[in-house]
């Protein structure tokens, strides 16, 4: 653990971050948990926090565009950042890269092939497939990244900025599932695309000197169909509320988050 002590913490991000789908909910408009890392971390730590999180962010809505979210408008998050933190979490750039988003609505496709009623939709909603980013959007999501770790430098001068990698969604137990509804095909097209958003992380922290806590090896084994996987399949009755959180991590992942920062520090 650090020496220094760390009074107060701001926490910046999209729903890796935020947390939906763990009750108990903090902000229901941001799909906000009061049990993600954010707030363990700074239970661990007897510390303040700002938890400016939200579903569905992107680099663009942390820093410069504002978020629609149904009725609500949530201001870029780094304008809410405290002058006086000691250590900002950022953990963002997959929704950049389309890769969450994707996975819920192909998850949910491959639910609706399974019956006759509901194949047509499942048609539709799987035509675009995985996203196939290029090494020019993977170098923009970095950028975007690397500029949100400077807008925090300069709001909170003299916070240590922690990049907080995802976790691993599929890995290497993950097969064809109720909760998991993807063939072999779009598993590794998956995989590929959970190590370009790692790679997003890696070079942000190069780029913009950031500390790199990096999830994706740490989690490698707690994948969706390990024995204990700290992320979320898919729910077995498909609601708004439930799907919101699926191919999220669990309570168990955020935890396991909250350790992997501690054990940095």
């Amino acid at each position: 653990m650090t020496d220094t002590p760390i009074r107060r913490i701001a926490a910046l991000g999209s729903s890796y971050a935020a947390g939906p789908g763990i009750e108990p909910v903090a902000d229901r408009r941001a799909n906000r948990s009061a049990r993600n890392y954010p707030h363990l971390l700074a239970e661990r730590l007897g510390a303040e926090l700002t938890d400016l999180t939200v579903s569905g962010a992107t680099t663009d809505t942390i820093t410069t565009t504002p978020q629609r979210v149904l009725l609500h408008t949530f201001a870029p998050q780094v304008a809410g950042l405290p002058e006086d933190a000691d250590l900002v979490t950022i953990t963002a750039g997959g929704n950049d890269l389309g890769y969450i988003g994707s996975m819920v609505r192909l998850g949910v496709a491959g639910r609706c092939s399974s019956r006759a009623l509901t194949r047509p939709l499942g048609t539709v909603l799987q035509r675009k497939g995985v996203p196939r980013p290029s090494q020019a959007d993977v170098d923009r999501a970095a950028a975007g990244l690397a500029r949100v770790v400077e807008e925090t430098r300069r709001r909170a001068a003299h916070a240590r900025v922690l990049l907080v990698g995802y976790l691993t969604v599929v890995g290497p137990d993950t097969r064809d599932s109720r909760a998991t509804p993807f063939d072999a095909a779009t598993l590794d097209d998956f995989r590929r695309l959970g190590d370009q958003v790692a790679d997003v992380f890696t070079r942000a922290a190069t780029r913009s000197g950031a500390e790199l806590v990096a999830m994706r090896q740490r989690s490698r084994e707690h994948g969706l169909g390990s024995l204990e996987p700290w992320v979320t399949g898919l729910p077995e009755r498909l609601r708004p509320s439930s799907v919101a959180g699926a191919f999220h991590p669990n309570g168990a992942g955020m935890s396991a988050v909250a350790d992997a920062i501690a054990e940095h520090l």
